[in-house]
């Protein structure tokens, strides 16, 4: 096993801290009340819904990988498993890119070439990140009062700057030769013709632009998922606001989560549902375990690739294997 680095301990900590903080602020006995008060209906709405937007997810992922899928390509069910299982033992790493590495490697075993399956999961993450980037824009219309927040100028900022240059790489010829000549500079000449092809594989998608259409409109859905999801969770805890409320604040909250500052959003999370749902009057009794929820549910969306893990792993034998 690998020690933690010690950016990764940095994270924990602040996200430990912030957890701790924000609940201590949220009244804890409060915040127990409303957790034991919660409705299981509306919970439950929430937990089917998540299960229809992982499945919007391992879609958009297929039609990342139309322009790499020959005849020998990869099968369906094992790309579904991939994806699926990938997000279960994402949960346990460090950050959302761990989830995103075991995917490509996963892929790279199924004929597919290991810098087109870095670039299907590096396109279907930062188109991912633009959609959230999008509603967090169509959210601060109905929220303009956050746009001044320098929290909240940070994470469009920051998503902004890394969509920019990834659509850079992608559709700029110029870029392909930048990076071809600064990975030159690198000493491992594995390095640079890893770099190098994965430059490629990305500019592929140049010219696939229904292809990309369609996965950022399927990411938007996700979005809208969410919105909706985080709306029956709040009525499930009692909160008496309308869906347009959270349609100005989750996905700038899906924003702050973002930022690299703490593990998987915990503690970033709380922060921002605590401090964004008070601007609609909702007392950190409330938005608290509506944040514990929140990333629970996600939680819960990734618990069925834990059952194929434990039915075959990342790879379900092919036919003829494990037979005796």
């Amino acid at each position: 096993m690998k020690r933690p680095s010690t950016g990764g301990i940095v994270r924990i900590l602040v996200a430990v801290v912030l957890t701790a903080l924000v609940f201590w602020k949220s009244h804890p006995a409060e915040v127990l009340q409303a957790l034991a008060r919660t409705r299981p209906g509306p919970i439950l709405v929430a937990v089917l819904l998540v299960l229809v937007d992982r499945t919007l997810m391992a879609y958009r992922w297929l039609v990342l990988l139309r322009p790499f899928s020959g005849p020998d390509g990869p099968r369906f069910g094992a790309v579904m498993r991939i994806f699926f299982v990938s997000t279960f033992v994402g949960t346990f790493l460090p950050a959302s890119v761990g989830g995103d590495a075991v995917r490509a490697y996963a892929l790279a075993r199924e004929r597919v070439d290991g810098s087109a399956a870095v670039a299907s999961v590096l396109m279907d993450r930062m188109l991912g990140v633009l959609s959230v980037l999008v509603m967090a824009v169509v959210g601060l219309v109905f929220a303009q009062q956050m746009a001044r927040d320098p929290m909240v100028l940070t994470a469009l900022t920051v998503t902004a700057l890394v969509c920019a240059l990834t659509a850079i790489v992608v559709f700029s010829v110029r870029a392909e030769r930048l990076v071809q000549q600064a990975a030159e500079w690198l000493p491992w000449e594995a390095g640079r013709a890893l770099i190098v092809r994965l430059v490629s594989a990305m500019q592929v998608y140049a010219h696939r632009h229904g292809d990309l259409a369609n996965v950022l409109l399927g990411s938007i859905g996700v979005q809208l998922l969410r919105i909706v999801q985080a709306y029956y969770l709040g009525l499930g805890l009692g909160i008496a606001q309308p869906i347009t409320t959270y349609l100005a604040f989750i996905p700038v909250i899906l924003l702050v989560m973002l930022l690299p500052v703490t593990i998987n959003g915990l503690g970033t999370s709380q922060l921002a549902f605590v401090w964004a749902f008070a601007q609609a009057g909702v007392p950190g009794a409330q938005s608290f375990p509506l944040s514990v929820l929140f990333v629970a549910l996600g939680v819960v969306g990734n618990l069925p690739g834990g059952v194929l893990y434990a039915t075959g792993g990342m790879h379900a034998p092919k036919r003829g294997e494990g037979v005796p």
